[in-house]
């Protein structure tokens, strides 16, 4: 009976090892699997921390630089401007037996432009229409239209075509007095034949006078940049990252005729004006102050004051330091000439000016 009784807590106590011995390997096989599981979603975390650095590596500004071209590129098109050949009378029997010798052949001259309304109205520059007889566009799709010359303004270098065409993709126009220097501005147009062509620059300069028109109004207040812009690209858009006109490409500077590191656009807050009036007016309205101006190191100061003009009527007097235009500092006669064109006849502003060390604001009616 004791043997059974031994042989029995023997089974016991072995049955009571063998369930903590595999308690104790269910515990270790469970706390392996966890560490298994934690390193699991650590190789997990890493590679997908790896793969977003991948899909990441774009920089944010080359993304924006993207979207910016993308949304801005399909706004820009293609202008073919024809002028007609002038066909000259025989001037003599020979030329009625024999033909002309030289026969002459029509003039055809290419720029870009820029799509402001879903209906059809297209800006571009005043020297890619200018003498044209006939205009045609084509759109980014490939589509053919052709235009008919609604203005256009040597002073600005503007000028405003229509197509009949609607549900266009007209490019939404951002606030050119914004922007900064160094900023990045795209260029787009088409140079050398090459349509929808996208290059980069910074904006080098504001206020940049170009001596190019020589009219009694010249707006000289150019954006200078350092993107590559050339023939072709003229009447093309000057983009910002944010994908807005903030200018239409007109001119560079260059000893071969290439762009050469320097190029010009009219700041948009310009374009808006005078387009506006070609469509509401059928010309520009342009506003006067009536003062002739000298830049110097004070400021934009008041050389003359013409008769019966805007000025005199407020009071403007000679040796006048021209602050302020509707509370818009003004630095220099250029930034002077550019907020005085965003007003036509009749409107009025605010003129703050300096007089004897004494500022005084005064209502000029333009």
């Amino acid at each position: 009976m004791k043997k059974f009784f031994t042989w029995i807590w023997g089974i016991l106590l072995t049955a009571l090892v063998c369930w903590l011995a595999y308690d104790a390997w269910q515990a270790k096989r469970a706390a392996a699997q966890d560490q298994e599981q934690k390193e699991v979603e650590q190789i997990r975390e890493q590679q997908s921390r790896r793969e977003a650095v991948r899909e990441d590596y774009v920089p944010s500004d080359q993304t924006a630089f993207c979207d910016a071209a993308e949304m801005a590129v399909r706004s820009v098109v293609y202008v073919k401007v024809t002028k007609k050949a002038v066909i000259q009378a025989p001037s003599s029997i020979l030329d009625y037996l024999f033909g002309f010798a030289n026969t002459p052949k029509d003039q055809v001259g290419i720029g870009s432009g820029v799509i402001i309304s879903k209906d059809g109205y297209i800006v571009t520059n005043n020297h890619v229409v200018s003498g044209g007889d006939e205009f045609e566009v084509t759109l980014y799709d490939n589509s053919t239209y052709t235009a008919r010359l609604v203005g256009a303004d040597p002073a600005t270098d503007l000028a405003l075509i229509k197509i009949d065409a609607t549900d266009l993709e007209p490019l939404a126009m951002g606030d050119s007095d914004n922007l900064r220097l160094g900023e990045w501005v795209l260029a787009i147009g088409s140079p050398y034949d090459l349509r929808s062509t996208i290059t980069a620059g910074i904006v080098s300069a504001k206020g940049r006078s170009f001596p190019n028109y020589d009219g009694q109004y010249r707006v000289e207040s150019f954006i200078q940049t350092d993107a590559a812009v050339n023939p072709g690209n003229s009447g093309g858009a000057l983009v910002n990252i944010a994908g807005q006109l903030v200018g239409i490409n007109t001119s560079i500077i260059s000893l071969t005729g290439s762009y050469s590191g320097y190029s010009f656009a009219v700041p948009v807050n310009i374009v808006r004006k005078v387009t506006d009036d070609f469509i509401n007016f059928g010309s520009v309205q342009r506003a006067v102050l009536g003062v002739a101006m000298q830049q110097t190191d004070q400021g934009v100061v008041v050389a003359s004051v013409k008769a019966d003009s805007p000025a005199e009527h407020a009071g403007v007097q000679k040796g006048d330091i021209i602050r302020e235009i509707n509370f818009t500092k003004i630095s220099s006669a250029s930034e002077l000439q550019v907020q005085v064109n965003k007003y036509r006849p009749g409107e009025k502003i605010v003129l703050t000016i300096e007089r004897e060390g004494m500022v005084k604001e005064m209502i000029l009616n333009l």
